[in-house]
């Protein structure tokens, strides 16, 4: 394993964050200068144009929003399709609050909660020209179901009727839970119970609204119309996403989808993270996706401290564990797991203690329901947890292994084939071999990594993978990843890889999101109590919360910070 810092490295580094901020907050945001905080400047027409370069080791799968289930993706959802709401295009912490987007208003609540009424706007149109009707609105959620949206079972199983979906995909019929009227564009969404996070829900990707003809089955590289300032012109995951102007946009709601400047937004792929870092250097790419690879921050830390952007993440780095398969359908394997891997390793290979902070909790710091505990490190345990992690503990997982029987068992580790996540790879093999196992390593495409290690087809054992935050509630990762609703056996979109299932745990949760309603403090505190309760399983091992860098070339301007979706790619100006 190569050594991720030096000394020079983290001086360099510091320089870094100290020049741009280490929050989103302080980061150096251009936009904030031009207008009021928490509000986008009124559109300039006399900066718009240009074409924006994007490059990436590899593209995020499928183009279809009800699927795609990845961040570099919904990045671009962003100013592409729209739901009734959206989460605020905004720099800064309003961009966690929701606006009407395509609805006039937010929803009017009646009923005790359980049912949302809405009124969709007139004169919007998709990119092929059709108008946006109320039977879009309903073929649209019908849709989640009918094409297994990996949220469809965790995030709008509420909706009535949503059971026999769920059950019956192909057939979804949600007469009783959506019900629109053509006459008045109403659209009433009816729930079987109040739901406190339903306008969250609702402003993401997986609840855009579609043409009423979109196929309803995975649209793959086929681009389906958009409502927003772009649409997708030509997609090749092996080598290019072109986005252009929708020439039927015209800016409604600029809280919720505002006009964007450049006039065509190309995705590259095929770039490893130092090839990335030369294009923007040489000013052939404007940002990059991928980690920039430690080696490098030095150096750009020292050349170019002006072009990165830092930011802290609601989110985690993490390795789901196969509960249902070899070696770790057995919870000291697992719980051996969580005690060897040492997370100050882990925080190195990603770029060092600036850039990333070790962590045992599911939840995050600073998220709604955390809770400081850490059961797995030097001098803790799962009855008595230390306040938060020191260093691992090799002896006492090798005693675990030993006692689960399951020492000599060969494992295989799958992860992306970029640079920094194989890397982390190398490592997590290196420690299962330590602890008694035969471990391998499998680093596969980008394209296809995160859809392969969720299908139980593929007897993945263990994975790395990365969890940003839907929205800022605490069921966005505890249920969403770890509750039985979330597993799908065979299934692409089975975002629970884990595949654990507590009864008793997830009934758990069911509740406190119903608490959530009436009292969200006593809600968050037993968010807190369930994170406990579920890591004492340990169903995976959470590493690291890490920190977001934004590279940027020299002639990128108005760069604006989405603590809910990251940079806004639409609003970025380039220099001409």
């Amino acid at each position: 394993m190569r050594r991720s810092r030096t000394l020079v490295s983290l001086i360099a580094l510091s320089f870094v964050l100290s020049a741009c901020g280490s929050s989103s907050s302080d980061s150096g945001s251009d936009s904030n200068a031009q207008g009021q905080e928490g509000v986008l400047a009124p559109y300039d027409a006399s900066k718009a144009g240009g074409t924006l370069t994007l490059v990436a080791k590899g593209a995020a799968g499928t183009l279809d929003p009800h699927i795609n289930y990845t961040l570099q993706f919904w990045q671009l959802y962003q100013a592409t399709y729209d739901g009734l709401l959206a989460f605020r295009k905004v720099d800064g912490p309003k961009s966690f609050e929701t606006v009407p987007d395509l609805a006039e208003a937010l929803p009017e609540l009646s009923d005790g909660g359980k049912t949302l009424t809405f009124t969709l706007r007139k004169g919007i149109k998709f990119s092929d020209g059709r108008d946006v009707t109320v039977n879009d609105v309903k073929a649209s959620f019908e849709r989640i179901f009918k094409v297994l949206s990996p949220t469809a079972g965790g995030f709008y199983n509420g909706i009535v009727g949503a059971d026999a979906c769920l059950a019956n995909p192909a057939t979804c019929k949600l007469d009783q839970g959506v019900i629109v009227d053509p006459a008045t564009n109403k659209i009433e969404i009816k729930l079987t119970a109040p739901d406190a996070t339903i306008n969250y829900k609702l402003s993401l990707p997986h609840a855009v609204i579609l043409p009423a003809d979109a196929p309803s089955k995975d649209a793959g590289t086929t681009p389906i119309p958009t409502t927003g300032p772009y649409m997708f012109a030509s997609y090749d995951p092996n080598k290019e996403l072109k986005m252009v102007r929708n020439p039927n946009f015209t800016e409604w709601n600029r809280e919720a989808q505002p006009a964007g400047y450049p006039d065509e937004i190309v995705y590259q792929f095929g770039l490893t993270a130092e090839a990335q870092v030369n294009a923007i250097k040489n000013g052939q790419a404007d940002w990059m996706l991928d980690p920039i690879p430690a080696d490098r921050l030095s150096e750009i830390g020292t050349e170019l401290p002006n072009q990165i952007k830092v930011h802290t993440l609601t989110a985690m780095w993490y390795l789901p564990m196969n509960n249902n398969l070899a070696p770790f359908d057995n919870v000291k394997a697992r719980q051996a797991v969580n005690y060897a891997l040492d997370r100050n390793a882990m925080v190195k290979i990603f770029g060092g203690e600036q850039l990333a902070t070790p962590a045992c909790t599911f939840l995050p710091p600073g998220f709604p329901g955390h809770k400081d505990f850490c059961q797995y490190t030097e001098g803790a345990s799962v009855e008595s947890p230390a306040t938060s992690w020191a260093a691992p503990d090799i002896e006492k997982a090798k005693q675990l292994v030993k006692e689960s029987g399951t020492a000599g068992q060969k494992v295989g580790v799958v992860v992306s084939d970029d640079e920094v996540n194989k890397q982390m790879g190398e490592y997590i093999q290196s420690v299962l071999n330590q602890i008694g196992y035969k471990a391998t390593l499998k680093p596969i495409s980008g394209n296809i990594q995160f859809t392969y290690i969720q299908n139980t087809k593929n007897k993945v054992q263990i994975s790395l993978s990365q969890w940003y935050q839907d929205f800022p509630a605490a069921m966005d990762f505890l249920y969403i990843l770890l509750g039985c609703e979330s597993f799908t056996p065979g299934s692409d979109s089975s975002i629970n890889m884990a595949g654990y299932c507590n009864k008793a745990n997830n009934k758990r949760m069911i509740d406190a999101m119903n608490l959530g309603v009436t009292d969200q403090a006593a809600a968050d505190k037993e968010w807190g109590e369930i994170d406990q309760a579920i890591m004492a399983e340990a169903p995976v091992a959470v590493a690291f919360t890490p920190k977001q860098i934004d590279f940027l070339s020299a002639r990128v301007k108005n760069y604006n910070f989405s603590k809910q979706f990251y940079m806004l790619v639409s609003q970025l100006q380039l220099d001409k």
